[in-house]
């Protein structure tokens, strides 16, 4: 970015690089594709219509989001082609989704279970319409899915209701091995793609036709789509990526397109500096000096390796130095890099998007869409 526009910044802040996510978009977007899958991006990470879009016009089949409040953004955007990747429970969300469904050009609900499908199934028929919908199986990730051995049992039973459409089955299983946590990203989508495509065979072993296997997230999305045993990946923090995805193994520094700015606007002793953001501005969804990646911080200062962003409070950032000397001012400007920048997007009314030859304000038109 450049050093004039930086007196234009309002902080704490967000910049992203408009550049460096568009290669990223390009990048994940033709490897994807090179092995014969498709890309279907969960908004989770920008949660913009604007990025969206440019997702689509590269290629993308579709959209991912995991709440209708998201969906209905993404629908207002522009978006017409939505995977609601989370299950509708209770009577005010499934008339959402319903009525969602009415006003795009297709919209794919998830369920896990009968409790989920069956009242969806009768809403759909008092609505008169028929809903598309993907069973949900756990690989490993241990959330939400139903259990793998019981998958083709559970399909069966979607399949006798009228009024839904199984099309296919999808996971999130990210950095898991044989059920526990790994750190190699090819192992675990090796058996990510095996165990998808085992459970579809059972599926279809029964009668039941499959359109799509869905899997894959940001670590393990083009490991996956190579094994040729998906038709679809779902990765979406690849758009701004992270330092976590750097430690993972699935980027390098240089891609990360997005940067916090934070002012000192104390500095009460030479071991200390307070900025402008506390933790209504940065993320706290990491363990600091836990195996197996050792974050040093919730942020990282970037360009002096010497300063840490150890300890917050609601509005401030307390900057301190290994070397018990921050030699920080009031006034200066810090930059910081996101561990995890999903939830760093999620935190911000607005971001400004840094276009090479210009920086505009962007709405973060999905934040906070936690319905």
């Amino acid at each position: 970015m450049k050093e004039e526009w930086m007196s234009q910044l309002e902080t704490p802040c967000i910049v992203i690089d408009m550049e460096k996510a568009k290669a990223n978009i390009a990048k994940t977007q033709e490897e994807t594709s090179k092995y014969g899958c498709k890309l279907r991006p969960h908004i989770k990470t920008h949660k913009m219509p604007l990025f969206a879009r440019m997702q689509v016009a590269a290629g993308a089949d579709g959209i991912t989001c995991a709440k209708i409040s998201e969906a209905e953004v993404m629908a207002e955007g522009g978006l017409e082609d939505i995977f609601l990747a989370y299950p509708q429970v209770g009577e005010a969300k499934i008339k959402r989704a319903l009525a969602l469904a009415k006003k795009v050009k297709r919209l794919i609900l998830a369920v896990d279970s009968l409790e989920c499908a069956v009242p969806l199934n009768e809403a759909a028929g008092k609505a008169g319409i028929r809903v598309e919908i993907r069973m949900e199986v756990d690989t490993g990730a241990k959330r939400t899915g139903v259990a793998r051995e019981k998958a083709a049992e559970l399909a069966k039973e979607l399949v006798k209701l009228p009024h839904l459409k199984l099309t296919g089955i999808y996971t999130f299983k990210s950095l898991v091995y044989q059920d526990e946590p790994t750190q190699d990203k090819v192992i675990a989508a090796k058996e990510e793609g095996e165990l998808m495509e085992r459970i579809a065979a059972e599926i279809r072993g029964a009668g039941i036709e499959l359109q799509d296997i869905s899997a894959g997230s940001t670590p393990t999305g083009i490991e996956v789509a190579k094994t040729g045993k998906v038709t679809e990946i779902r990765p979406g923090t690849y758009i701004f990526k992270d330092y976590m995805l750097c430690k993972e193994g699935a980027a390098v520094f240089d891609e990360i397109a997005v940067r916090y700015y934070a002012t000192v606007v104390s500095t009460p002793c030479k071991e200390y500096a307070v900025i402008d953001g506390g933790t209504k501005t940065f993320p706290m969804d990491i363990l600091l000096d836990a195996a197996p990646y050792y974050y040093p911080g919730y942020a990282l200062v970037e360009g002096n390796e010497d300063l840490q962003l150890r300890r917050m409070n609601e509005e401030h950032g307390i900057i301190t130095s290994k070397k018990g000397d921050t030699g920080l001012r009031v006034g200066d400007k810090l930059t910081l890099v996101p561990i995890h920048v999903c939830t760093a997007i999620n935190m911000q009314n607005a971001v400004y998007i840094d276009y090479g030859d210009c920086l505009e304000k962007e709405t973060v038109k999905a934040r906070g869409m936690l319905v």
